[in-house]
C-alpha cells in the first residue's frame, strides 16, 4: 500500500517494504510544479520499464498502466506506476521499453468500501532527449554549408564600358 505526503512543494510517496522477498522500503520525492483546479500536478522524470495492454472495465470505460524507473538518483530503484485512462490510453503508444521520458501526472485518491486508493494519472508524456541541443546546431552548420559569393566571381566592370541605353 503506497502512502504519501504533500508539503504543497514536494509529494513524498512510501512504498512499503517487502523484506521477505528482498525489496526495501522506497521513497520518492516529486515536486510541485503547478496547482490547477485544486488539483495538484506533477512531473517525473524516468525510463519506461513497462507497458500493459489497454483494458476495458464495464461497457466503455479504458484503463492502461505503464512503469518507468524513477531517476530519482536514490540508493535503490524506484519503480513508478501510473495509469491512464479513456482517451489518454494512447499516450504511451510511441514510447519503447527503455526511452528516456518526461511523465506529468495528478495525484488521485478514492474511497470504495472501507479501502482507500491512490492512482498517479498520467496525462502527457514528453520524450527527453539529450540531442535537442545539437540537432539546431547541426541545422545551423548545413545551413553554413552554402557557398558563400567571393569578389573574385564577380564580373568586372570596366570604366570604359558604356550602356547601350
Amino acid at each position: 500500500m503506497l502512502s504519501t505526503h504533500s508539503t504543497g512543494r514536494e509529494l513524498q510517496i512510501t512504498s512499503p517494504g517487502h523484506e521477505a522477498i528482498g525489496c526495501p522500503q522506497s521513497t520518492i520525492n516529486i515536486t510541485n510544479q503547478q496547482l490547477t483546479n485544486n488539483s495538484m500536478s506533477y512531473e517525473i522524470t524516468g525510463t519506461l520499464v513497462k507497458k500493459f495492454e489497454t483494458e476495458t472495465k464495464g461497457e466503455s470505460f479504458r484503463v492502461r498502466d505503464f512503469v518507468i524507473k524513477a531517476n530519482d538518483g536514490g540508493q535503490y530503484d524506484n519503480f513508478v506506476k501510473f495509469q491512464t485512462t479513456q482517451d489518454r490510453t494512447a499516450i504511451i503508444d510511441d514510447y519503447n521499453e527503455g526511452d528516456e521520458i518526461k511523465v506529468h501526472f495528478d495525484l488521485r485518491g478514492r474511497q470504495w468500501q472501507e479501502k482507500y486508493f491512490t492512482n498517479l494519472n498520467a496525462w502527457r508524456v514528453e520524450k527527453v532527449s539529450g540531442d535537442t541541443a545539437t540537432a539546431p546546431a547541426a541545422a545551423a552548420e548545413s545551413f553554413n554549408d552554402f557557398p558563400t559569393a567571393s569578389t573574385t566571381d564577380e564580373p568586372t566592370a570596366e570604366a570604359s564600358d558604356d550602356l547601350p541605353f
